[in-house]
Order: C-alpha cells, then sequence, then structure tokens
C-alpha cells in the first residue's frame, strides 16, 4: 500500500475540510509573535515552553511534516528563517498563503518525513515536528534524517501520541470501555482485517500507526540525539481514556 500517497491525499481533503490542524494563523497571532509574544504547539493544548527554543531570531528552523499555515508562520514572525516540509501541497499552500498575507519568507519544500534527501547535512538549529509521526509505518529514519539535517548542537522538538492509544479496542473505546486489544508496534495496515480497517479508516482518511517507546524515544536516542526535555498532554476532551492517561507526549532532543 502506498501509505505516503494514501495520507497526502488524506491531508489535501483535510485542508478542504476545515481540520483544525490545517487552519492558518490569523494576522492578530503574527503581529503578536513579531513583538515577541507567541507560542507553539506539539500536542494538542500544552504550549512548548520557550527556553526549548530560547532565542529563534536568525535561526533555521525546518518544520518537520509540520504544514497547515501555523508553527511555521509564527516562527518566522519571531525572526526564525524558516523552510517548512510537508507530503501534502495542500498544507503547504497554507503557509505560502500566510507567507504572502503577512511579508514573511517561508521556504515550502513537498517531500516525505522519513526521507529528507532534498535537504543538506548539518543544515538546522532546530526541527519542530508536531505530532505527525503516527502517519508514517516507520519512525526510526525519521529520527536518523533529522539528526543527518540538524547541525551540532541542533534540537529536534516532537510531539508523539502515546501508544496506549493504538492498543485499546476502538469500537468499545468510543463506548467508555477501555480494554487492551492491540500489540504495539501498531499499524491501520497489517493489525487490522479489511471489515475494520474499511470502516475505521474509511475514504478520506489517513492510515495511523502506533509505536512504541523503544522507537519514539530510543530511536532518537540510536540517531545520535540526546533527550534533554519531556512533558506530556492530553486532549482534554473528556473522552474516557484521556481521563485516565496523558495521550501525548513531547520531547526535546539534542545532536
Amino acid at each position: 500500500m502506498d501509505v505516503l500517497g494514501h495520507n497526502r491525499d488524506a491531508w489535501n481533503g483535510y485542508v478542504a475540510t476545515g481540520n483544525r490542524w490545517t487552519v492558518p494563523v490569523d494576522p492578530e497571532v503574527v503581529a503578536r509573535a513579531r513583538q515577541g509574544d507567541w507560542s507553539i504547539v506539539l500536542t494538542p493544548t500544552r504550549p512548548v515552553p520557550r527556553e526549548w527554543l530560547g532565542d529563534v531570531r536568525g535561526r533555521r528552523i525546518l518544520a518537520l511534516a509540520s504544514g497547515g499555515g501555523q508553527q511555521g508562520p509564527v516562527l518566522a514572525a519571531a525572526g526564525a528563517r524558516v523552510t517548512v516540509l510537508d507530503a501534502s501541497p495542500a498544507q503547504l499552500a497554507q503557509d505560502r498563503a500566510v507567507a504572502a498575507r503577512e511579508g514573511l519568507e517561508i521556504e515550502t519544500v513537498e517531500g516525505d518525513m522519513a526521507d529528507l534527501g532534498a535537504l543538506p547535512d548539518a543544515t538546522f538549529d532546530v526541527v519542530v515536528n508536531p505530532c505527525s509521526t503516527c502517519f508514517v509505518p516507520d519512525v526510526r529514519p525519521v529520527w536518523r534524517e533529522v539528526a543527518r539535517v540538524l547541525r551540532p548542537g541542533g534540537a529536534l522538538l516532537a510531539g508523539h501520541v502515546n501508544p496506549i492509544v493504538f492498543a485499546v479496542d476502538f469500537a468499545l473505546a468510543e463506548k467508555g470501555d477501555l480494554r487492551l486489544r492491540h500489540a504495539i508496534p501498531y499499524s491501520d495496515v497489517t493489525s487490522i482485517g479489511p471489515e475494520e480497517r474499511a470502516r475505521l479508516v474509511p475514504p478520506g482518511k489517513a492510515l495511523e500507526f502506533g509505536h512504541s517507546l523503544g522507537d519514539l524515544l530510543g530511536g532518537q536516542l540510536d540517531a545520535g540525539l540526546s533527550i534533554t526535555g519531556l512533558y506530556e498532554d492530553r486532549w482534554n476532551d473528556g473522552s474516557p481514556l484521556d481521563r485516565l492517561v496523558p495521550c501525548f507526549l513531547a520531547t526535546r532532543a539534542v545532536k
């Protein structure tokens, strides 16, 4: 199955339907960022600690799988030199639209987060990767590519879906019955049968993958990165699992 192509088309569709993560920031957010009042998220609700980024002025930042006109424009307005790489051309168009509207300089690159061959070695001071590795079958190539394009001392800031999200029985969880069912790593392609896949992944929905903590965290270490920070986050939507355990985490890792 062509997972990259499937998910590219899905995110193009999400832009058309106004998915939360495809809606560009408004002019007021950009204006505040220009004055130094800004924040970004890697997970649903909790802002990234400012000390994780420091002063971004003049620094080269790769917003990885981060199209949608959100993180990239904010960082550019704050003074960073921003490149946004995303598989979805419609998502990248959102960044270009904000850049044109606000007079920002943002480079956009269409590509696969697991293959950054279009980007040179040791180019970026920071890589910002909001929760998106759940859309690739294997996360370890992503970390290896990030380590390659980071400069020595550069930092990766990444959001992750807690594997427990993918371990429960999805149909029962919707009814508030939390039972473990799926082994981790989980895959929408191989962990469920065609009938269940047709229900859980209808036309237009992205395929998802639940990676182990060994791959999410240990994979960063194996790629030559040192984890220096971690926090957890929730949807805060009142769902049964979210009430019991934080469904997201974010890490800061340094090359």
